[in-house]
């Protein structure tokens, strides 16, 4: 365990989750009853406002993390940040 700080905090819901050796946070960040066309035409789940969220910094021990990016509906094309790694096409 983190022996301080390395929370995940989720601002608009005022908490934090202390890391903690071997346990696992899964949270969805889109609504699955809102779809949104954009200018290109491509639907588009609308996002959760409430999982905008950071990582706290570790004060004291080591904290390892690892993300793993799980669609829940039909993914047709990338998200172009998630997928390929860079800001050039946004």
């Amino acid at each position: 365990d983190v022996e301080e700080g390395g929370e995940t905090e989720f601002p608009s819901l005022n908490i934090k989750i202390k890391p903690k050796k071997g346990k696992a946070l899964l949270w969805p960040s889109v609504l699955d009853n809102e779809l949104l066309v954009t200018n290109d035409g491509i639907l588009h789940y609308q996002q959760d406002g409430r999982t905008i969220h950071a990582a706290r910094p570790v004060i004291k021990g080591v904290k390892y993390a690892a993300n793993a990016w799980i669609h829940s509906h039909d993914y047709m094309i990338a998200n172009r940040w998630g997928c390929t790694g860079t800001f050039d096409e946004l």
